[in-house]
Formats: C-alpha cells, structure tokens, sequence
C-alpha cells in the first residue's frame, strides 16, 4: 500500500493512524492518541482496542471509529487495512507488553509503520526475530520512550556528546514510585493487576515497567555502552509474582561507572526519573517531575540552572520546545514530539525525500533489543549473585 501524502485537492492529508489496544479503562492509548493528534499530523481511522470484541467496539464507538473499521482481531485488522486503498499508513501498539511482537510482527509483514510502547518484546528472541523483520521491511519502527523527547534531556545529550562534561565518569539514573506498595493487582486494578503478571508483563515487573525507561534515558543521553551488571531484583510485596524493586551496578565500556534503581514500592514518590551524569569537568542534573530545569555544575563553578526556552539552549533543545519559557510542558508534549517525528519520516519515504536530519533521534527496535538484553543480564545476575555480561 502506497502512501499518498497529498488528497485529491493537493492538500497535505493527516496520516491515517489505526490503534491497537488503549480501549476502555487503558491508560497509555489515551495518552497516545493525545500525542498523535497534538501537531494535527494524524487521524485515528481504525482500530482493535480491546480482547474482547464488545468491549472493542464499543470503545471504537467512543473513539468515533467508523464500525467497519473496529476490528475484533489485530490479524483481521493488517490484513483488512493493508488492502484498502486508504488503508491506515501507520499502526500504534499499546496493549500490555506480552503481545507487541505478535502485533508488530502482523502490521510489518503487511507493509505497515509501526509505533509501539515500551519495552520492545518480552524475550530477547523475539526482539532479535522483530529487529530482522523491520531491517527486511523496510518500514519505521518507533518505540515510544518519550522521555527522550523531552527539550532539556535533548540538550543534556548534546552536551554530553559536545565534551562539555569531559570524560564520563559516573552515572546515577533512578526511576522510584510509590503505586505498588501494597498488592493493588489483588484489587482487580486493571494497570496493577497485568503489569505484575508474568505471563502479560513478562520475566520481570518494575525493571520491564520503568527501570526501561531509566536505562534507555541514561543511553540516550551519555552515549555510553554497558558491559556488566550486578544486579538484585527483590519482591518486597508478598504475594507478588515479580520484582518490584531493582537495584543494579553498572560497568560501562571506557571505564565509567554507574547505579540504576527503579523501585514501585517507595512510598512518597510519584514518578521520580532523574538522571545525574558526572565527567572530570562538569556534572549535570536532571529531574522528569521537574522536567523544565537542567542544573549543571562545572568544576570549581556554582551550579547553573538551564531553564526550557531559555538562553544557553542549542538547536536540539529549541527544535522540541513548544511554548515560551515559565509555562509547564512535559510528558504529553514529549510523547507528541516522538509522534511528530515520526510522521515527518514517514512522509518523506512517501514523498521519495531525505526525512529532516533532526528525526533521527528517535528510539528504535535496536534501543528496544539492547533493553532486553539489559533486563535478561540483571535477572541472571539476581539469580546468580555475580556480574554477568550483556
């Protein structure tokens, strides 16, 4: 199915976006659809937003998804959409992490783009089997860590990648929340009760849910690749399938050294990621529930405050920012940055053009294989009480 970037007026259309998952009670569809319909790049056209067929259309209905086009079965879905003539260019993935490579694998080889959430797969094997198929495809593959769409993590990036900071040497990332310090998913939670459920969340719990937000905003931004892990993964709740607290030293290639620490079970906080970066000239500091600030300390210098929007910001920064310094922008804005990206690389495959240089930062399935690759080396490491190799 070609895409035709332009309607029968010669006006720039939206692109059409179906969805899979994010129906009733699910959190992240909404969130995407928000971001997807921010820059007004895309129209949601169909989709299979639930298991259960009802409860599907009935959330297609509310979506105002045409009923021919709400679809009981993401395989009837890529089949049916793939052969029509306006058919949907592009599919976001947000059902819970066990079915991502069955879907991505289906919209692929229908010549689909792919969107997907976080984390890639819940194996390895199916992440490498996934990487294969995108490279074979030739189609966009865009996986949803919107923190690295964020203005100052983008600045953060740059001018660790500029020498700023000299050689790294250190590197804290944390992501702690509070929402599971008691057996929520005991309740009938519907977001409790498939995130610490092995068979729809896969071998680990917090580390799979938010520890892969930290390790990709940390690789994001540094650069730098992990050799080793020590890790522990504890299961502080009883009753619990899975971790939900994760401790993890790091070796890094080129002799740098750091700690994640993700942990649902820590009461008083909300969604804490923060990141510090430490090199032998200067040291940065940045915060997601503070997301509008970047505190840089070089030696022997009082700390700066860097502010989105602000002077001393680069083009990479600039280019992400949306509205004037003062006012909050944040996590919507940085899902909608992705989205926007995303559509700019999409039309220029279809208009047979280079894509703008800048939308190259988007996550893709090769940070999603290196998550999984992360997340398997610290549950063996758990399991095993020594360092273990990515």
């Amino acid at each position: 199915m070609a895409i035709e970037p332009n309607d029968d007026r010669g006006a720039k259309r939206r692109l059409r976006l179906g969805m899979v998952g994010g129906g009733q009670g699910a959190f992240i569809g909404a969130v995407h659809r928000i971001a997807a319909r921010l820059d007004d790049r895309y129209e949601l056209v169909a989709g299979c937003f639930a298991s259960d067929p009802e409860r599907a259309r009935a959330s297609a209905a509310e979506l105002h998804v045409p009923p021919e086009r709400a679809y009981g079965d993401f395989y009837e879905m890529a089949q049916a959409e793939a052969a029509r003539d306006d058919g949907i260019d592009v599919v976001s993935i947000v059902t819970p992490n066990h079915l991502h490579f069955a879907v991505a694998k289906v919209f692929l080889e229908a010549g689909i783009h792919v969107i997907c959430d976080k984390p890639l797969t819940t194996s390895l094997e199916d992440a490498e089997t996934l990487a294969a198929l995108v490279r074979s495809s030739g189609k966009l593959f865009v996986l949803t860590h919107n923190y690295t769409g964020y203005p100052l993590v983008r600045h953060a990036r740059a001018m660790v990648g500029a020498g700023e900071l000299g050689r790294v040497r250190v590197v804290q990332i944390e992501y702690p929340q509070d929402w599971l310090t008691t057996r929520l998913e005991a309740t009938g939670q519907k977001q409790a009760e498939w995130r610490t459920d092995p068979t729809r969340s896969g071998p680990v719990g917090c580390l799979g849910d938010i520890g892969t937000h930290a390790f990709n905003l940390m690789r994001f931004v540094t650069g730098l690749r992990v050799e080793q892990v020590l890790a522990e993964l504890t299961t502080f709740v009883d009753g619990r399938l899975l971790d939900d607290d994760a401790q993890i030293l790091m070796r890094f290639e080129g002799g740098a050294r750091g700690m994640l620490w993700s942990s649902q079970v820590a009461p008083g906080n909300e969604n804490g990621l923060r990141l510090r970066v430490y090199g032998d000239k200067a040291g940065l500091d940045w915060g997601q529930e503070d997301p509008n600030v970047l505190v840089v300390s070089s030696l022997g210098e009082p700390p700066r405050r860097l502010t989105r929007g602000g002077p001393g910001l680069g083009d990479e920064a600039a280019r992400v920012t949306r509205i004037p310094p003062g006012h909050p922008e944040g996590y919507l804005e940085g899902f909608a940055n992705l989205y926007g990206d995303a559509a700019e690389r999409i039309i220029a495959t279809a208009e047979g053009r280079t894509p703008d240089p800048a939308t190259a930062l988007l996550p893709t399935v090769d940070d999603g294989v290196e998550a999984l690759r992360f997340m398997g080396a610290a549950l063996t490491s758990s399991r095993t009480g020594g360092w273990t190799a990515l």
